[in-house]
């Protein structure tokens, strides 16, 4: 017998509202123009990409009953995708999210090897994030690079052809670099979504 309270994670509320900035909302609605009236659910992927970029890093009830409001779609809708891809993360991450592929062309070119190496590097397991905050790892299965194995893509910048020294030079370049605000050129919105 149910209780009528929410057990499942994924659709507690928070209580916070969000809302896109006016540039980002703009941004949004090109995309949504995209596609023809009564499909605007099509634009649902590249969407939870630019809010978890925009609110934080990851993604809530809240944040997706936001979304399922913009594209005129239930909010369950927005739950099955969110749950489904691994780059849309349900849970806080660093600034840096570290997805390694781990499936069979990867391995065979020592994946395992470099996810030791970072392991090692970083102090973290797999689904760990560093105490500082900025880097969070996580294997994943195939991200369709396997002639250039192996790789990983760190927010929406692929690496192939990884060595301990190339994962070295990485993770110190984005170290030294997280201070910085994230380029423009590196978002999610600019860099996928609004190519023509």
């Amino acid at each position: 017998m149910s209780s009528g309270k929410v057990h499942h994670k994924i659709v507690q509320k928070t209580g916070e509202t969000y809302q896109f900035s006016e540039k980002t909302l703009t941004r949004v609605r090109e995309i949504i123009a995209r596609y023809p009236e009564g499909s605007e659910k099509s634009a649902l992927i590249p969407m939870l990409h630019i809010a978890q970029e925009e609110f934080g890093g990851s993604l809530n009830a809240n944040i997706m009953d936001y979304i399922a409001s913009l594209l005129n779609i239930k909010p369950i809708e927005v739950y099955e995708v969110a749950t489904f891809y691994s780059q849309l993360y349900l849970e806080e991450t660093g600034k840096y999210v570290i997805e390694i592929c781990r499936t069979g062309p990867c391995v065979a070119c020592n994946a395992e090897q470099m996810i030791g190496h970072i392991c090692q590097k970083l102090g973290i397991e797999d689904g760990e994030t560093t105490l500082d905050g900025l880097f969070t790892l996580k294997t994943v299965e195939c991200l369709g690079a396997c002639g250039y194995a192996p790789v990983m893509q760190v927010n929406t910048n692929f690496h192939e052809y990884l060595t301990e020294e190339k994962i070295d030079r990485i993770l110190e370049t984005l170290t030294s670099q997280a201070a910085e605000p994230q380029k423009e050129e590196e978002k999610w919105v600019e860099k996928f979504c609004l190519k023509k």
